[in-house]
């Protein structure tokens, strides 16, 4: 036993002064050059990688992108719909937990309401979601928002939107993401209230997803104004005016 003791005892020493013999590989500048770092991006290839071993093998290179590389699904896709408060959801809610007479900080409006193609030919789904009241603007007549909510597209899958909603102005709210043909959503949506709360006309800009959209959904649009109002077969959810499965 003890001889094998001191064996093991020599081949450990014998291995760490081979060891401290060869060279070791430094990230100097210039060995950043050697290495194939770029500064437009992270890019490692084989170049000057080899073993000291009398095997010598080569590392196969690999590219690292970062999430800012968005290649061809940066192209906008815009499209119009319309969200519709017909009062027979009963919605919305008011949540005063500001307790004051007035709209104040912290009253919370939860929602629903019916979305339709921006021709309003089409019955498209629903919104759902809640407004956090942010100040009440008594010079303008209205209210700023923090708004969360979501549009829901049938089969087609949703889009979830999030950002100021002023219902004396236009506001501009981005798009947070999606399902369906929605996933991989980022943009903005413009949203124009026609008639408070019943009638608001959005223009979405939509990124991120693969493909083109469905056709109904790029329809030319009818020009916003407050007598606006779906087509009856659109109201009535024919099938020829619905799209399959349309969220309700």
């Amino acid at each position: 036993m003890a001889a094998s003791s001191s064996l093991l005892s020599n081949a450990i020493s014998s291995s760490i002064k081979t060891c401290q013999k060869s060279k070791s590989f430094a990230f100097s500048p210039a060995k950043f050059g050697e290495v194939g770092f770029k500064s437009s991006g992270f890019s490692l290839t084989n170049k000057s990688l080899k073993s000291n071993s009398a095997n010598q093998q080569s590392f196969r290179s690999f590219t690292c992108r970062n999430s800012s590389d968005r290649s061809e699904n940066d192209k906008v896709h815009e499209f119009s719909v319309y969200e519709i408060n017909e009062r027979d959801r009963e919605s919305p809610a008011v949540l005063k937990l500001s307790k004051k007479p007035v709209f104040a900080l912290g009253d919370l409006i939860p929602f629903t309401n019916k979305l339709y193609t921006g021709d309003l030919e089409t019955r498209l789904g629903i919104t759902a979601g809640i407004c956090i009241l942010i100040q009440n603007k008594p010079e303008k007549n209205g209210d700023r928002y923090e708004a969360a909510y979501s549009m829901y597209f049938g089969d087609y899958g949703h889009i979830s939107i999030q950002g100021p909603y002023l219902t004396y102005d236009e506001s501009y709210l981005s798009i947070t993401g999606g399902s369906g043909i929605f996933e991989g959503a980022y943009g903005q949506v413009k949203l124009q209230q026609i008639v408070y709360p019943f009638k608001i006309f959005y223009t979405l800009y939509l990124k991120g997803i693969k493909g083109d959209l469905p056709k109904v959904l790029l329809c030319k649009p009818v020009e916003p104004h407050p007598g606006v109002e779906p087509s009856p077969a659109a109201k009535a959810t024919l099938p020829e005016a619905a799209i399959p499965n349309f969220t309700d």
